[in-house]
Parts: C-alpha cells; structure tokens; sequence
C-alpha cells in the first residue's frame, strides 16, 4: 500500500474527504517528526511506540577496497508495536 492508497483507506473508515485525510496524515507525520527531533517519543497504547534509537560511532570496511572506515554516530527512528498489533497479526 502506498500513501495515496493510504490516505484513501483513511478517509473511506472514517468518512472523510481524501484532503482533509492527507492533512491528518501530515499533520500526523509532522508531529511525530517534531516530537522525536525534541528527543521524546510517541506512544500509541495498543499499536506502538516511535522513539530514537541513537547508534555509536563505529569502524567499517568499504568492501570494494577492503579499507577500513569510521562510520559516524547517528540517530536512528525506531518503530516498536504495541501488543495488541502484534496480536492482530498473529
């Protein structure tokens, strides 16, 4: 499923308009995004848990020229689901 099939999904269930369903799903997106660059998380009781997942600096090898490299720390988003999802699908 892509976002627009996405976004159709939504407005079909709860009886919106495709637009005002896009703008929900930005306005969701958006405030995800604004919660996990402040360093917080977002918990969705039952479907899940967005949160950073911060990753330490770390030595690789470029596997064409067999060199070593560092590869910097990075933050990572990370999606953890809730039990009653991992229940659904099971």
């Amino acid at each position: 499923m892509n976002k627009s099939e996405f976004v159709a999904a939504i407005a079909e269930n709860a009886g919106l308009t495709k637009a005002d369903a896009e703008k929900a799903l930005k306005a969701f997106e958006e405030v995800v995004v604004k919660e996990l660059k402040d360093g917080g998380k977002v918990q969705l009781v039952g479907f899940g848990t967005f949160e950073v997942s911060e990753r330490a600096a770390r030595t690789g090898r470029n596997p064409q020229t067999n060199k070593t490299i560092e590869i910097p720390a990075s933050k990572a988003p990370r999606f953890k689901a809730g039990k009653a999802l991992k229940d659904a699908l099971n």
